[in-house]
């Protein structure tokens, strides 16, 4: 068994540690100027101009069992969409704000759909709410905030209460975990700490400005197991590292101790639909980063920006084939796995995986080293090796006199495998090791 231990959590995270690898759904009213996310911030949009979004949103080609379909082929074991984020426009049918999905032409509750979709496919089910929202009558300027340069922001605070505010996120909270059956993953977004830059009209928001305390207490007496990410402020589940790859197990700040932790990432640099971007990660990028993350026991949460119809673009879902086409022959050294044991050292150019159980190592071959992959310490270890994708054996030889006849790579603990000469037709092939 792997020796790994994470600090306990409040929720359920065995499935999550086991599974690995999931879709995150950035969509909503952005989708339709289609120039990132945070459009409405970034051009200080008034909520008057903004509106014309919230006048036309229909996206008549939303189908999401197509997304179930393409997130299940990608590998991927759970998804979390987003229900509302910055802007404030609620994607499923609440009863607490007019600024929701049902009052556009879309006419219908697409957070519904989606979980409908994805559940029978058999994926777990996983919420993104933001904290912040840029619509709400009662929340105040902040440095994130759209409208953060208008000059009396004191005025524009007047009369708003962030009380109430933390009660509507309470109200639709319990919404989402009520309505729509057993929800696995509830992902905050985000908290805005003080800084000493900040115009004193500009208030942080951190755990007590959401009343985070109360709203999780909410949260996990409507849904005992589920998982909570850290970003509302209060320690939970899941540290969310966010458009970098650790290179190392993510450690608690304060005890050193291993966290359960996930890294986001985007197909190119933004979460919503994007038209223009053009900063896609190549094929080997993509793999990669999923292997580097279990690599050092994490999780991948991948996202797709649906565009303002309601289908994942070309771009998007070549990027999903990308990881279909390798998780089809190479999932068995992400599910499962975890950070290898310390007693095992990647060679060269290579990523370790081990099974929990620690009776399978997985060499990943980021740079394929041409015949032979020496492996110092590993004689003694291992009973057999073979290609994981096609499992065709590679012979092993230990104690190994020299590959040429000088002596040069002897040694008692050396382990040998033999490698054709041609690198696979794999984007990183994975050898399997059966461990004695």
């Amino acid at each position: 068994m792997s020796s790994y231990v994470t600090k306990k959590t409040p929720g359920n995270t065995d499935w999550f540690v086991h599974d690995r690898f999931g879709m995150f759904i950035h969509w909503g009213l952005y989708a339709m100027p289609a120039r990132h996310e945070w459009v409405k911030m970034r051009e200080k949009m008034t909520t008057e101009q903004y509106s014309k979004y919230f006048k036309y949103f229909d996206p008549d080609m939303y189908d999401p069992k197509e997304w179930a379909r393409l997130a299940k082929a990608a590998g991927m074991k759970y998804a979390v969409m987003t229900t509302r984020h910055h802007e404030g426009f609620s994607m499923f049918d609440t009863k607490f704000s007019d600024y929701k999905c049902t009052n556009t032409p879309a006419g219908r509750d697409l957070i519904r759909e989606y979980v409908d979709a994805f559940r029978a496919e058999g994926l777990k089910i996983g919420f993104y709410y933001s904290l912040l929202d840029w619509y709400h009558e009662d929340y105040t300027l902040d440095r994130n905030h759209p409208q953060r340069d208008i000059p009396d922001g004191d005025a524009f605070n007047e009369g708003r209460d962030m009380h109430r505010y933390a009660q509507f996120m309470r109200n639709q909270v319990t919404e989402l975990l009520t309505n729509y059956g057993k929800i696995d993953i509830l992902w905050f977004d985000f908290s805005i700490p003080a800084n000493p830059s900040d115009r004193p009209c500009w208030q942080a928001k951190t755990a007590p400005e959401w009343e985070a305390e109360e709203l999780i207490k909410v949260a996990r007496s409507l849904q005992p197991d589920i998982m909570i990410d850290n970003r509302a402020g209060i320690e939970q589940d899941l540290y969310t590292p966010e458009q970098y790859q650790p290179q190392a197990w993510v450690t608690h700040k304060v005890t050193g101790e291993k966290v359960v932790w996930e890294a986001c990432q985007t197909f190119s640099g933004s979460w919503g639909y994007h038209r223009d971007e053009s900063t896609w990660k190549s094929p080997e990028m993509l793999i990669q980063m999923l292997i580097n993350t279990v690599a050092f026991g994490g999780n991948l949460l991948m996202n797709v920006g649906p565009t303002a119809r309601g289908y994942l673009d070309e771009r998007a879902e070549n990027a999903l084939g990308v990881y279909a086409k390798w998780m089809k022959y190479n999932s068995r050294s992400i599910y499962g796995c975890t950070m290898a044991e310390p007693e095992f050292t990647a060679p060269f150019g290579c990523r370790l995986t081990q099974t929990q159980d620690g009776k399978r190592l997985y060499i990943h071959l980021f740079d394929y080293p041409y015949k032979f992959l020496e492996l110092p310490g590993y004689a003694g270890k291992v009973d057999y090796a073979q290609f994981l994708h096609d499992a065709s054996e590679l012979k092993i030889r230990e104690k190994n006199p020299g590959h040429f006849g000088d002596g040069q790579s002897a040694s008692d603990d050396l382990l040998v495998i033999s490698l054709p000469e041609v690198k696979p037709n794999v984007i990183v092939p994975v050898i399997e090791l059966f461990l004695k």
